[in-house]
């Protein structure tokens, strides 16, 4: 198994007051709120956290990207990957993701990938992301072209990674005269691509389609088998036999020497779900023009009782349901032991800690994951045939052109 720490890494220290009286913490909520001296103890103490993951042995450590928002404080995906590549040894550093449709230059990912690929001596994995809605609206993008962009992104990603310049690009959203960086890739072709996701169909799809494996970010156990089905579909369609190592799955996991303790931490899990933060209108999350038509179509059957909510909303629900997990550590190995026979993913993204929980309790919360659950959870991803994508050595990419293309016309690269 390949197994991962993570934490959205929040701005908890705010006047939550402020944030309940406004009604939003998100998008529009005044950064006169941000406090930058709390903020940079909380980037020290965050860090030392990723250190402790990496000395304890988790194969990796996920990082990712918001904007405009107390719940995290991760507003460059490219900055703290540097700076894992340079203080950590051991672990591969998971970005989920690069958010490719967002910004206006797909090169200078190719250049941020290239040296943290070098600086890290290989131990980058480079995931990729249509990003939030919330993000188009902060970042000023289009949301109605996000698909179409991201699609056309990837393309040119993977081709700066894979081909030699100098060539010139004339796509549909990025034109280049001249593409060549002067810095490269360290992995051969590329460094693996994973993509992360909740339900929607087309980029699960478009994930199997291209065999980069699709991260379920904390999908319900019951819901999960679907997103699996509808993975596996596309991937026999293109020709491979997908399995566990094609699969990931995010699940938030609080440890804490008793439950009693672990169950205080374990609903600072709520911190983020709207009670404090997070706490924003519908349509910032899905602007018009960013869902497709099937999920626009799903959101008002949710909303009028037609269709089942994937998640629950209060914590007895979600730790009943396993969507939230906090316990000792024998408890803890137990229900992610029931999660891995369930949903048999080869990749698992354990999210530590989040809202308020302190350092102290954070660091012991990765020591007692790191000392007594991670093992554990190894012996049992063996003995269910959950191997790592690394330990397969399994292909990066799937070189596919979808037959439902948009465009049927692709972006053009001409050699120079």
């Amino acid at each position: 198994m390949f197994l991962c720490y993570f934490t959205e890494q929040p701005m908890s220290a705010y006047p939550e007051d402020e944030g309940l009286k406004a009604g939003i913490t998100s998008v529009l909520f005044s950064n006169k709120h941000f406090d930058p001296v709390e903020g940079s103890r909380l980037y020290r103490e965050r860090l030392a956290e990723y250190i402790a993951a990496d000395d304890l042995g988790f194969d990796g450590i996920m990082v990712n990207e918001h904007h405009n928002a107390p719940y995290c404080m991760q507003p460059r995906i490219t900055v703290w990957s540097s700076i894992l590549a340079a203080v950590t040894k051991k672990a591969k550093i998971v970005q989920l993701g690069n958010p490719l449709p967002m910004y206006d230059s797909p090169l200078a990912f190719a250049e941020d990938i290239a040296m943290l690929d070098m600086i890290s001596e290989g131990r980058l994995v480079s995931g990729i992301v249509r990003g939030a809605g919330q993000e188009a609206i902060c970042i000023n993008s289009n949301p109605a072209y996000n698909r179409e962009r991201f699609d056309e992104a990837h393309d040119l990603l993977v081709k700066i990674m894979t081909e030699d310049g100098p060539f010139h690009w004339e796509g549909e959203h990025f034109q280049y005269r001249v593409v060549n960086p002067w810095v490269r890739v360290l992995q051969q072709p590329h460094p693996r691509i994973w993509v992360p996701g909740v339900f929607s169909p087309e980029t699960i799809v478009w994930a199997a389609e291209h065999r980069y494996p699709y991260i379920a970010l904390n999908t319900p156990m019951h819901l999960t088998p679907q997103l699996w089905k509808t993975y596996d579909d596309a991937a026999r369609r293109v020709g491979y036999e997908p399995g566990p190592e094609n699969r990931g799955y995010l699940l938030r996991t609080h440890v804490a020497d008793t439950d009693a303790k672990a169950e205080q931490g374990g609903r600072e899990f709520m911190w983020m779900q709207g009670q404090f933060t997070g706490i924003g209108h519908p349509y910032w999350v899905s602007p018009p023009g960013y869902s497709s038509p099937s999920r626009r179509l799903l959101y008002t059957q949710m909303a009028n009782g037609l269709a089942p909510r994937p998640f629950a909303n209060s914590y007895e629900q979600q730790t009943a349901n396993r969507e939230i997990v906090a316990g000792s550590p024998q408890k803890v190995i137990d229900e992610v032991g029931h999660i891995l026979e369930t949903c048999r993913p080869s990749i698992l993204m354990l999210w530590g800690n989040d809202g308020k929980v302190d350092h102290k309790d954070s660091m012991r919360c990765v020591e007692l994951l790191g000392e007594k659950v991670v093992p554990e959870l190894r012996k049992i991803g063996d003995s269910l045939g959950l191997k790592s994508p690394f330990e397969l050595d399994t292909p990066v990419s799937l070189k596919f052109t979808p037959p439902h293309e948009v465009n049927p016309q692709p972006a053009r690269a001409v050699e120079a």
